[in-house]
């Protein structure tokens, strides 16, 4: 069983509510009959009931029968959620006018019932914009306590098994966040390890990357990393993590025990996270191209509950594996969120 295979089949074991904004989207229609038919998550739709079910008629989806369906413009808990809204963004100037025309859209309406324990997850992005997918998010989902920084990673799956963990590594920040400073750093090494608990299923070793291995350069980006592993060690004391380490120091055990001796992740790391947005975008797409390694991702991660966007060019396959993905997000969040 290949890794997309054993995440689809423990998202089955969660149960988890997954809501999708832009239910008559076609390939988002379809990946949702797909994920009802094989029973990998619970699917709420967004939008009028008719239309949908129209829609599915016409594609011939029979599983949508299955899935729970919610107009924006009159369900049982708009009044609540507008409460809520209310309550979260006062202080920001928002009024009860105008988080009733928010409400109806179903972006913010995805958020709202996150926010209010009706969804355990979100995936959107196949028609509309990051910006508008996320804005909702940070404003009322936000991030989780202790956590000031959302980032993305990447899960690569490598043809070559010797690397990582049996040809998986998990890539962060290479998404989200331009230049991180060491304290952010520190969060998105600590995040990027719970990703990796709940995601890729294996326990994390984390590799601070840097130009220099434990002190074989002298520079302020140095030091950034050196900094942000002392954190994030304070942070998760439990996560085994080193840095500041090179690439190659990190993932080749004979180079790991030369540059690095004393390191227990030297040479054996299975989660790199890079000291800026830079590097780890252009890592992460050199290894993808010249590897041929397969990218799973980006993933958000950072928030209080997952909420992922896809690209707008992303397949049936894409919605389908990002909605397991976040359906065991949400499960790893649920101890974190206590």
């Amino acid at each position: 069983m290949d890794l997309l295979d054993r995440i689809k089949a423990k998202a089955k074991t969660h149960n988890k509510r997954i809501v999708l904004p832009e239910a008559l989207e076609e390939r988002t229609l379809k990946a949702a009959d797909e994920l009802l038919s094989e029973e990998i998550v619970q699917i709420i739709l967004l939008g009028n009931p008719d239309s949908i079910r129209k829609e599915a008629e016409k594609h011939g989806l029979s599983n949508i029968s299955k899935a729970t369906i919610i107009d924006p413009l009159q369900h049982d808990k708009k009044s609540t959620y507008i409460d809520l809204m209310v309550e979260i963004r006062s202080h920001k100037g928002l009024n009860r006018e105008e988080a009733e025309k928010l409400i109806e859209d179903p972006l913010y309406l995805a958020t709202l019932m996150i926010k209010n324990g009706d969804a355990d997850g979100e995936v959107a992005g196949a028609m509309n914009a990051t910006g508008d997918v996320l804005r909702p998010a940070f404003q009322y989902v936000k991030t989780l306590p202790g956590i000031s920084v959302v980032s993305g990673a990447f899960i690569m799956i490598f043809k070559d098994r010797d690397f990582g963990e049996d040809g998986i590594i998990v890539f962060a920040d290479c998404a989200v966040h331009p230049n991180p400073t060491e304290s952010e750093l520190a969060e998105i090494a600590v995040a990027t390890a719970n990703t990796t608990r709940a995601i890729a299923g294996f326990e994390p070793r984390v590799a601070m990357l840097s130009f220099s291995t434990m002190g074989s350069a002298r520079h302020e980006m140095v030091d950034k990393v050196i900094n942000a592993t002392r954190l994030a060690k304070e942070m998760a004391p439990d996560l085994k993590i080193d840095g500041e380490m090179q690439a190659d120091a990190a993932i080749i055990e004979a180079i790991g025990r030369k540059k690095a001796p004393d390191s227990e992740i030297a040479g054996k790391a299975n989660v790199l996270v890079f000291p800026s947005l830079d590097v780890g975008n252009i890592a992460y797409k050199l290894v993808q191209r010249l590897a041929n390694a397969e990218a799973i991702g980006p993933i958000l991660q950072g928030m209080a509950a997952p909420i992922n966007d896809l690209s707008r060019g992303c397949s049936v396959s894409d919605i389908v594996n990002l909605v397991a993905i976040t359906a065991n997000q949400a499960a790893g969040l649920k101890g974190i969120n206590k």
